[in-house]
This record gives C-alpha cells, sequence and structure tokens, in this order.
C-alpha cells in the first residue's frame, strides 16, 4: 500500500521559514512533488523532482522554494523561504511512476497525501 505522509507545516509570519517533509512508504517514485491548495482557490503546483535530479518550479516560488530528495530515507522535502501570507494553504505531496513529471501536471500524479498546513501571518 502506497503512503505518502506529511509533516512541518505550521504557522509563521511573513518572512520566515519552513521546512515540510514527505515521508513515502516502501515504494521509490520516478516523480515526487509539491502542490498546494488555498481556500476558495484551484489547486497549483509548486515543484517537482524527477529521478534524474531535474525540478520544475512555478515561477512565484523559484528562488524562494527548494525542493529535494533523501533518497536513504526515500523522504522529499520542501525548504520554503520568504514566506508570504498568499502562501497560505494546505500543502499536499504528491508521487508518481512516469510522466511529465511537472507543476503544471497535477493530474499526472498518480499518489497523494493528505496534506499540511501552512498559515502564514503578517
Amino acid at each position: 500500500q502506497v503512503q505518502l505522509v506529511e509533516s512541518g507545516g505550521g504557522s509563521v509570519q511573513a518572512g520566515g521559514s519552513l521546512r515540510l517533509s514527505c515521508a513515502a512508504s516502501r515504494y521509490r517514485f520516478y516523480c515526487m512533488g509539491w502542490f498546494r491548495q488555498a481556500p476558495g482557490k484551484e489547486r497549483e503546483g509548486v515543484a517537482t523532482l524527477r529521478g534524474d535530479g531535474s525540478t520544475t518550479y512555478a515561477d512565484s516560488m523559484m528562488g524562494r522554494f527548494a525542493i529535494s530528495k533523501d533518497n536513504a530515507k526515500n523522504t522529499l522535502y520542501l525548504q520554503m523561504d520568504s514566506l508570504e501570507p498568499e502562501d497560505t494553504a494546505m500543502y499536499y505531496c504528491a508521487a508518481a511512476w512516469g510522466g511529465s513529471c511537472s507543476f503544471r501536471r497535477a493530474a499526472g500524479m498518480d499518489y497523494w497525501g493528505k496534506g499540511t498546513q501552512v498559515t502564514i501571518s503578517l
């Protein structure tokens, strides 16, 4: 059974940092990524990481967020710096066996975690 378990969310002030983690059970996926959804808004892609180490980022996250993976722990991370109130959302980890593995293609992900809440205040 595939399980993706996110952690690391919380409440911080604008300008602060958080690091999200996503522990993947047993399986090693070609593609893993982070997506988010704010109340009343559509889900949007944040960043993805392919098996070859290449990454994709949404423009608004470029330079502020960094996606990485510890293969020994089979855990995906999202380091988020210079956080803004607009970053407030539920953040979801996702994984796929293949495909384009782009933040633009949420529909291409095969498995999803339950999410971790990130709240940024002024």
